[in-house]
C-alpha cells in the first residue's frame, strides 16, 4: 500500500532517490535523541550527508551537482526531517542557497563556480548570517550593524552575527555588512580565519543541534573580488522559493508524530477498553483532524513547488504570497498536528524516552524562520487589494 509520504513522488528517478534519504533518515533518528539533548552539532550526519552526495543536490548539472527542482527539494527535505529535524533544517540553508544563487544570478559567476566545484569535490557548504541583535530578522528590512571598511586590496569586517546555523562546519559564509562610506548595505563572502570566533550560545527549546552560534568578526579581512555585487550579471528576483525546505522540514518532523500515534492508537490496549484505542470515536476525531491539517498542509506545499519549478524565471516574483501561503499554512500545521498526537499518547508523550516531545519542541520553531506569521498575512492582504485596484500596487 502507498504510504502518505510517497503520496507526492511523481517517477522511479524520485522514488530511488527518496528511498536513500529515508535510508539517512532511519539512521539520522536512532542519535537525535543524544544531539538534542547535549545541544551538540551533528558532524557523524553531515560526513553522512556528503558521502552520499546530498550536499551537491541543487549544485547546478553543469557544475557538477544534481539540478534538482525546488519540487523535489521539498521531497527530500520532508523526507530527512522525518528522521533528524535539526539537520534536516540545517542542511537545508545549504542546499536552499545554492539553488537561489543559481536561480537569481546574485553572485559573480567566478565564485559561483569555485563554490559550486568545493561542495562537489569536498564538500563544502554555504550560509548567510544576516541577524543580530540590535537589528533582529533581517526579513524585516534592520539595517546591519556589522561593519565593513575599505583597506588595502579588499575590506575589513567587525561585528556579531546571531542564528549563524552550520556555523561550527562552515569554512566560508556570507554576511550582510553596512558600508558608511556609501550609506548602504552589501553582502560579502567570508572565509574562515584567526578573526572570526564561532561564540557557542545556542541553547535553545528547539532544534538545538542546528549549530545556530554567535559569530563574531574583529577585523576579517575580505578581498575586493568577495565583495557579491561586484562583478555579478544581472540578479532577479526568484520570489523566495527556496525558502520552501523550511516548511518541508516541520511537515516532516509533523509526518512523524503522526506516523508515531497512529502506530500507539493502533497497539495501545488499556484494560478500559475491549480493543486498542483507535475504535475510540473520540480518538477517531482526533486522528481525522491531523490527517486534515496534514493533507492539506502538504497539497499548499507541493502545489506552490511546482508551480515555482514550471512558470518562467521572469515571474517568480510573483508567487511570493502562493510561496509564503505555503509556509504559514504548514508551520502553523505541523505545530497543531503535533500537539494532536500529544493528545492521542497521552501523559506517556512528555517523556524523554519518547521522540514525541521532541517534535513539539522543534516545529515551534517554525514560527521564528522566514517569512514571518504577520509578514504573509500582510503579503496575502496587499495582493487581494491590488486585484481588487486592477493591479495597481498604490
Amino acid at each position: 500500500m502507498r504510504r502518505l509520504i510517497d503520496q507526492y513522488i511523481r517517477n522511479e528517478k524520485e522514488q530511488e532517490r527518496a528511498d536513500r534519504v529515508e535510508a539517512i533518515a532511519a539512521r539520522f533518528a536512532e542519535r537525535a535523541s543524544v544531539h538534542d539533548r547535549d545541544g551538540s552539532f551533528p558532524f557523524d550526519n553531515f560526513a553522512e550527508l556528503r558521502e552520499a552526495g546530498y550536499l551537491k543536490l541543487t549544485v547546478p548539472t553543469d557544475y557538477g551537482g544534481d539540478g534538482i527542482s525546488l519540487y523535489e527539494m521539498v521531497a527530500l527535505q520532508e523526507r530527512l526531517a522525518y528522521g533528524d529535524g535539526s539537520t534536516a533544517l540545517a542542511v537545508g540553508w545549504h542546499i536552499g542557497q545554492v539553488m537561489h544563487i543559481s536561480a537569481t544570478g546574485k553572485w559573480p559567476d567566478t565564485l559561483f563556480r569555485e563554490l559550486c566545484r568545493d561542495i562537489v569535490s569536498n564538500g563544502a557548504m554555504i550560509n548567510t548570517f544576516a541577524s543580530e541583535p540590535a537589528s533582529g530578522s533581517p526579513s524585516r528590512g534592520g539595517r546591519p550593524e556589522t561593519t565593513a571598511i575599505r583597506t588595502e586590496g579588499g575590506w575589513l569586517l567587525s561585528g556579531r552575527k546571531t542564528f549563524s546555523t552550520l556555523s561550527p562546519i562552515l569554512d566560508r559564509f556570507v554576511v550582510s555588512a553596512y558600508i558608511a562610506e556609501e550609506e548602504r548595505a552589501d553582502d560579502f563572502l567570508v572565509f574562515k580565519s584567526d578573526r572570526v570566533t564561532v561564540v557557542e550560545t545556542w541553547n535553545t527549546l528547539g532544534m538545538r543541534s542546528t549549530g545556530s552560534h554567535d559569530v563574531v568578526l574583529d577585523n576579517a579581512f575580505v578581498p575586493d573580488n568577495a565583495r557579491l555585487s561586484v562583478g555579478r550579471r544581472s540578479t532577479v528576483d526568484d520570489g523566495g522559493g527556496w525558502l520552501l525546505h523550511i516548511p518541508a522540514c516541520y511537515i516532516g518532523i509533523a509526518l512523524a508524530a503522526r506516523d508515531y500515534a497512529v502506530r500507539f492508537a493502533s497497539e495501545y490496549r488499556p484494560n478500559s477498553v475491549s480493543g486498542p484505542i483507535a475504535g475510540l470515536v473520540t480518538v477517531q476525531q482526533q486522528l481525522g483532524l491531523m490527517e486534515a491539517e496534514l493533507r492539506t498542509a502538504r497539497s499548499v506545499l507541493y502545489a506552490a513547488a511546482e508551480r515555482w519549478d514550471r512558470v518562467p524565471t521572469e515571474v517568480r516574483t510573483e508567487l511570493k504570497p502562493e510561496l509564503g501561503l505555503a509556509k504559514y499554512v504548514a508551520t502553523n500545521g505541523a505545530i497543531r498536528i503535533v500537539d494532536l498526537a500529544m493528545r492521542i499518547v497521552g501523559g506517556a508523550s512528555l517523556s524523554k524516552t519518547m521522540p514525541l516531545e521532541r517534535y513539539y519542541r522543534d516545529v515551534r520553531a517554525g514560527l521564528h524562520n522566514p517569512p514571518m506569521d504577520n509578514n504573509v498575512l500582510q503579503l496575502l492582504a496587499a495582493d487581494a487589494m491590488r486585484e481588487m485596484a486592477g493591479g495597481d500596487p498604490s
